[in-house]
C-alpha cells in the first residue's frame, strides 16, 4: 500500500484537497484517513491522528490537526500560498490533455428554414463552451454545423417564401413570420440567403464554425453506403437491421415509393457519422437538444454497424429555454413567427449577457433567463458583476504602470486572511477546469467566476495596493486574479473588459 504520508503531501501540492465551509477550520481538509482505514487494517481516528502529526513535517504545512471520526485539517504556509501564486501565468489551468485528440463538435445545426432562436442559441453557447474547454485543455477541436438542405421541411421552407414571392399566403403547413417577406425580396434559393443569416448570427455570438456540411452532399454517398450495410426490403421501403447492434428496432434508411422515395434522416446520420471519422477525428461529439433523447444511443449504434469505436461518439443533450420579461413568458415557435430570434434577444441583453445566461446551468436544467435581470448594469447582474471585477483589477494595473512584481511580502511578513483566501480561490482553477471539461459542465466556470470575484472585492476592500508596504506583492495578486478571471470569462465566450 502507498504510504499515506506520500498521498498526503502529493494531495496538497497539487490542490486535490477540499476547502472546509468559510475555512473556519484551516485552509485544507483531507478523507484520507477514512478511505485508507480499512486497507490499512487500522482506526480512521488513529490513523487521522498520525497522519496529522506527520503532516506537519512537511514544509508546505504550518498545521495540522486530527476532527471528527477520521478527518485530517491543513494550514499551509503562507510561503506555499506565494510560491503557488508565483505559478500562475498565462496558460494557467490548461495543456492538460492527455493523450490530446482530434475532436469534431457538432452544434446548433437547426434546418435553415428560419433565423436562428433562443432555442438553438443555447445548443451555440453550451456546445462552443464545451469546444473552448477542450482547446484549452490541448485537444484539436473543430465546429461543425450540419444542415438539411433537402427533404420536406425544405420544399416546405421554400413553398412558403414562392407563395409570398407571389404575394400570396404560404401554404397551410409551411411557415410565416416577417423574414419571409425579407427572402422573398431576395433572387435565388432562399435556403443560401437564409444560411447566411444564420452564419453571421452565430459569428456576431462568439461561435465561429470551421466547416459546414450539407445532407444533400452526404445523400450522395448514400447508394454506396447500403452496400456496407445489412439492410432488407420490406413494404418497398429500405431497412437497416440495427436491432443486431443494440438498436431497440430496425430503422427505415429509404422510404417506400409511397411516401416519395426519400432518405430519410438516420440515412443521413450513417453517412455524416461515416464522414466524420473518416476525416481522422478522434472523436464525434453532437449537441442535442431534449427532444433527440429518444435518438441519443442510436449514434453508438451507427458506430457500432459501421466497425467503429462507439466511446468515440458522444452526445450532449441540454433542456429547453424560456424567457421572462416582466415576469411574463415569451413564446417561440418558428413556423407561427412569435419567434424570439437570436439578433432579437441580442439586441436586447447584449452577447455578453447572453452567452453567460445560456452557460450558467447545467444542461440537464431547463434555463429560465430574465430579461430585466440581463440588462441590468448593476452588482445583481451576475456577468455584469465578474466583468466589473476584471475591469477594477485593469484600471489598478494601469495606475500601477510598470509597478514592481513581488514574489513575497515585503520581509517574508504575514498575509491578511484576505490575501490566503483569494490565492486558494485561485489555486482552484485548475481542478475546476479539468472537472468542467471532464463532465462537459461549462456552468462550473460562472459559478466559479462569482467566487474569485467575490474574494477579489473583499481582498481589495480590506488591502491596499497602491503605495502600501505590500504593493509589490499585491500587484502580482491583481495580475493573477486578472488572468485566472479573463480566462474564465473567455472559455464562457464573454468578454473580459478593461473598462467600464
Amino acid at each position: 500500500m502507498p504510504d499515506p504520508l506520500e498521498q498526503l503531501a502529493a494531495a496538497l501540492r497539487a490542490f486535490e484537497l477540499g476547502r472546509p465551509p468559510e475555512g473556519q477550520f484551516g485552509d485544507y481538509a483531507t478523507s484520507a484517513p477514512l478511505r485508507l482505514a480499512r486497507p490499512a487494517g487500522r482506526p480512521p481516528r488513529e490513523l487521522a491522528e498520525e497522519l496529522a502529526a506527520r503532516a506537519r513535517a512537511l514544509p508546505e504545512v504550518e498545521d495540522a490537526r486530527a476532527a471528527g471520526p477520521g478527518f485530517v485539517n491543513l494550514r499551509v504556509t503562507d510561503r506555499f500560498l506565494a510560491e503557488t501564486l508565483a505559478g500562475i501565468g498565462d496558460g494557467y489551468g490548461g495543456g492538460f490533455a492527455a493523450p490530446r485528440e482530434r475532436i469534431q463538435v457538432e452544434l446548433v445545426s437547426a434546418n435553415p428554414t428560419g433565423p436562428l432562436t433562443v432555442a438553438s442559441a443555447r445548443n451555440g453557447a453550451y456546445g462552443d463552451s464545451v469546444a473552448r474547454l477542450l482547446e484549452f485543455a490541448g485537444h484539436d477541436v473543430e465546429r461543425e454545423y450540419y444542415y438539411n438542405d433537402a427533404g420536406r421541411q425544405m420544399e416546405r421552407f421554400r413553398a412558403s417564401v414562392e407563395a409570398v414571392r407571389r404575394g400570396e399566403e404560404p401554404p397551410e403547413d409551411g411557415y410565416r413570420g416577417a423574414y419571409l417577406e425579407e427572402l422573398a425580396r431576395l433572387e435565388g434559393d432562399p435556403v443560401a440567403a437564409m444560411l447566411a443569416r444564420i452564419e453571421a448570427t452565430l459569428e456576431r455570438f462568439r461561435v465561429h464554425m470551421d466547416g459546414w456540411a450539407r445532407q444533400s452532399e452526404l445523400e450522395r454517398e448514400l447508394p454506396a453506403l447500403l452496400e456496407l450495410l445489412p439492410t432488407y426490403e420490406r413494404d418497398g421501403a429500405v431497412f437497416v437491421r440495427s436491432t443486431a447492434f443494440g438498436d431497440e428496432k430496425d430503422r427505415v434508411l429509404v422510404r417506400s415509393p409511397e411516401r416519395g422515395g426519400l432518405p430519410t434522416y438516420e440515412a443521413a446520420d450513417i453517412a455524416y457519422l461515416r464522414d466524420k471519422l473518416e476525416r481522422g477525428f478522434d472523436r464525434a461529439i453532437y449537441v442535442l437538444g431534449a427532444d433527440h433523447h429518444g435518438v441519443a444511443g442510436w449514434y453508438a449504434v451507427v458506430a457500432r454497424m459501421l466497425g467503429y469505436d462507439p466511446a468515440r461518439v458522444e452526445v450532449l443533450l441540454y433542456q429547453l429555454v424560456h424567457l421572462t420579461k416582466g415576469g411574463e413568458q415569451t413564446k417561440m415557435s418558428k413556423r407561427r413567427g412569435d419567434v424570439v430570434f437570436l439578433d432579437d434577444f441580442l439586441d436586447e441583453v447584449g452577447v455578453d449577457a447572453a452567452r453567460w445566461f445560456l452557460v450558467d446551468r447545467g444542461p440537464d436544467q431547463t434555463i429560465e433567463i430574465d430579461v430585466d435581470l440581463a440588462v441590468e448594469k448593476t452588482r445583481k447582474n451576475p456577468v455584469y458583476y465578474v466583468q466589473y471585477a476584471h475591469a477594477r483589477i485593469a484600471g489598478i494595473l494601469r495606475q500601477a504602470g510598470d509597478g514592481p512584481d513581488g514574489a513575497l511580502p515585503p520581509g517574508g511578513g504575514a498575509l491578511a486572511d484576505e490575501e490566503r483566501e483569494l490565492i486558494k480561490r485561485l489555486a482552484e482553477f485548475p481542478a475546476v477546469v479539468r472537472d468542467a471539461t471532464a463532465k462537459r459542465g461549462p456552468q462550473m466556470i460562472p459559478a466559479y467566476a462569482i467566487k474569485v470575484a467575490d474574494d477579489f472585492n473583499r481582498f481589495y476592500d480590506s488591502c491596499r495596493v497602491l503605495g502600501s508596504e505590500q504593493e509589490a506583492f499585491r500587484l502580482r495578486l491583481c495580475r493573477a486574479t486578472r488572468t485566472v478571471l479573463g480566462r474564465a470569462l473567455q472559455l464562457v465566450g464573454v468578454d473580459a473588459p478593461e473598462r467600464m
